[in-house]
């Protein structure tokens, strides 16, 4: 149907007020996972320190009666440490702002400082994976942790040419050819965890990896099937059962999808030297600023008890 002559629509009209809603939708990632669940230390320096140790391996040990006991040689610990980073993010917005009346949030400063400290626990979360060496750093140079790839050299399985770092944060991992992600790489590295004394309990990993972990045959805990009542199909893999111990796979978007991390949760810890904290910057116009600092490093308590699958193919 035709519109009746000089009809006067919304087209034709003026000071039609915005219909814009009062939410801001924004679906960003922003879990950590490995960040989120390592117990946190505290840190009186710059350069973090700690011990770790071993027992000798088993031997035979039988003594004739009445003989003189002779003491044995034995191992110091060895002392390692790691560099605290620093996590800075700063906002600055006009002072007009407060006189601005905006959707979906009532202040533009709390709104983005919102924003700034999720956006930092996902740069902490990265640089927790990766493969990293501490940087002690200086006047013009700034400190870097070593991150998890850096310390695991004992339960590792790399592609050719690839090779662990030294294992005390000094040097990088070497990046080898890579290859796919399996089952028997992945079993192998389980049992050489547990033939170390460790105990793991997670697995982080990439979304692509996580598919090919889905994968793995004689699995119990991967569920396909379909229930009438509701119609849905569910396909989840929330743990992994061996006869080395039993971990839950945790997907990650921080890591290099190329590592795959078997980790014992209780040998990680972040040591904090000053917690999360937002503080006013000073005034030097007409504009406030704001800045959200963190400052810690990573400490791998004993590396044996983790392993890590490096150089998996990535597509």
């Amino acid at each position: 149907m035709a519109q009746p002559t000089n009809t006067f629509d919304s087209y034709d009209a003026r000071g039609i007020r915005e219909d814009l809603a009062d939410v801001i939708y924004d679906i960003s990632p922003s879990e950590t996972p490995f960040y989120s669940s390592v117990a946190k230390v505290t840190a009186s320096n710059t350069y973090h320190e700690w011990q770790t140790d071993a027992l000798r391996s088993s031997a035979a040990n039988a003594h004739v009666e009445g003989d003189d006991t002779a003491a044995e040689a034995r191992t110091a610990t060895s002392r390692l440490g790691n560099y605290t980073q620093i996590f800075k993010n700063a906002v600055s917005v006009p002072d007009t702002d407060s006189g601005l009346k905006k959707a979906g949030r009532a202040a533009e400063m709390a709104y983005q400082i919102l924003k700034v400290a999720k956006e930092q626990k996902l740069d902490i979360e990265k640089a927790l994976f990766d493969n990293n060496a501490r940087v002690a750093g200086n006047s013009s140079t700034a400190r870097e942790l070593a991150g998890a790839p850096v310390w695991l050299t004992t339960n590792t399985s790399f592609g050719t040419s690839g090779a662990d770092a030294t294992g005390d944060g000094t040097d990088a991992r070497t990046d080898g050819t890579q290859e796919v992600f399996s089952q028997t790489r992945f079993d192998t590295v389980m049992q050489s965890i547990w033939e170390s004394g460790g105990r793991p309990d997670v697995v982080y990993l990439s979304a692509f990896q996580m598919n090919k972990a889905l994968g793995f045959t004689g699995n119990n805990n991967q569920r396909s099937q379909v229930q009438a009542g509701d119609e849905k199909v569910i396909k989840s893999l929330a743990v992994y059962v061996t006869p080395w111990g039993t971990v839950e796979f945790m997907p990650t978007r921080e890591n290099r999808s190329r590592d795959v991390f078997i980790m014992q949760k209780d040998m990680w810890a972040v040591g904090v030297l000053r917690p999360t904290k937002n503080t006013e910057l000073a005034k030097t116009g007409d504009s406030t600023r704001r800045q959200v600092v963190t400052e810690l490093t990573l400490v791998c308590k004993n590396e044996a008890a983790n392993g890590g699958i490096f150089d998996n193919t990535t597509s």
